[in-house]
């Protein structure tokens, strides 16, 4: 049961992921652009936050 559900979320964070690729591929690729104009400490601050934030709502979630 735990690796089915391990499954589901893989899946739903590829689809989401996806979406806006497919749904605004130019605008994508603009906002690629402007990501690589910023500094490294600069992506990594967000990638942590990001990650803070996937952690807390999976917590969340889970209760």
């Amino acid at each position: 049961m735990d690796m089915d559900f391990f499954l589901c979320v893989i899946g739903m964070v590829m689809f989401i992921e996806g979406l806006p690729y497919a749904a605004f591929p130019d605008k994508m690729k603009e906002w690629m652009a402007q990501l690589m104009e910023q500094s490294d400490s600069t992506l990594r601050k967000l990638g942590l936050v990001l990650m803070g934030l996937g952690l807390m709502i999976v917590y969340f979630g889970r209760q």
